[in-house]
């Protein structure tokens, strides 16, 4: 009787935490933040288009999955659009203006590039809102608020480590996804203006492109190496930086040469813990998918846009060290 009392007692206590939140909050996924309002607009249909060209682009996806599966429940339909393998504001452009086409009532998208404002303010002047997440262009647009990283700060923060790692001097090797994404240009901008200014003793080698592919990376990792073999660092500053390690492992390079660069995911995170990447920052890209779609969401049954036209993602560096298995 006293354990039935017991277990009578703790579940009610339960209920009336459970009964304390917001509405919403009992069934965010884990990694999500925003909540959704009540819908009293009646079926809504967002769009919600990004990228398949690196692993980077996996959790974007399940936080898309996520907020369909929670917003399905507020009779809001979420699409997953593929804009395909190759980065470009072609296929940003051509995206938007095919969500307009079929009626959606708002879009998700990852812009990246200079050019695709024109695409967000049209669909904006067709009634059809637009939140840029991840990376947008250097452009203003009339998108209701951009979520994503401070790409400068994120590269200035990857400089300092660097500075310290090689204790000021050495060579290093820059790859960048594409030279034409803004996002790309001020992760590399970032952490370049930091040695400058901070570590003048670093040679840099490069900047060449990899266009977010890992097996480009490799290659380029390998031509560094034979024509600089007292390279020290190799700084990835978008997709792929695990090609860049797989060849530093497989010239035997493991503790001598090591690889910086962006995200945690599998991939990368296999060779933070084999030694090969010396530190990685990550961009919350499955927050940033669930929480934006949410958000956009909300904008469409309230009118009421995100307190921050800017969300910032702060990055957090995971190195070998402070890996967890």
């Amino acid at each position: 009787m006293r354990a039935t009392r017991r277990m009578l007692l703790a579940m009610t206590a339960a209920a009336g935490m459970l009964a304390g939140l917001p509405a919403g909050a009992a069934d965010l996924p884990e990694g999500g933040t925003v909540e959704a309002v009540a819908n009293g607009k009646g079926p809504l249909r967002i769009a919600f288009m990004a990228f398949q060209n690196n692993p980077f682009w996996i959790p974007v996806t399940e936080g898309a999955k996520a907020a369909a599966t929670y917003l399905a429940e507020r009779d809001t339909k979420v699409d997953y659009v593929d804009l395909g393998d190759t980065l470009s504001a072609e296929a940003v452009i051509a995206g938007i203006e095919s969500a307009v086409a079929q009626d959606y009532d708002g879009i998700v998208i990852v812009p990246i590039f200079d050019g695709t404002e024109r695409a967000i303010d049209e669909a904006t002047e067709a009634g059809v809102p637009v939140f840029n997440i991840i990376a947008e262009g250097s452009i203003p647009s009339e998108r209701i608020a951009f979520m994503g990283q401070d790409a400068r700060a994120a590269g200035a923060q990857l400089g300092e480590f660097m500075a310290g790692k090689l204790g000021g001097a050495g060579k290093v090797g820059v790859i960048t996804g594409y030279f034409g994404a803004v996002q790309h240009t001020d992760r590399m901008n970032g952490a370049l203006d930091y040695l400058k200014a901070n570590a003048p003793g670093v040679e840099i080698v490069g900047p060449f492109e990899n266009q977010d592919k890992a097996e480009v990376a490799y290659s380029l990792v390998q031509d560094m190496y034979t024509a600089n073999p007292d390279l020290s660092l190799v700084y990835v500053t978008a997709g792929g930086p695990f090609g860049a390690a797989k060849a530093i492992k497989d010239l035997g390079l493991t503790g001598k040469v090591g690889v910086v660069g962006f995200d945690h995911t599998p991939d990368n995170m296999e060779y933070i813990r084999s030694g090969e990447m010396w530190a990685l920052i990550d961009q919350a890209p499955f927050q940033q998918a669930f929480d934006s779609t949410v958000m956009l969401y909300n904008y469409l049954v309230t009118g009421e846009k995100p307190a921050e036209a800017v969300i910032r993602v702060k990055g957090n560096i995971v190195t070998p060290e402070t890996a967890t298995n």
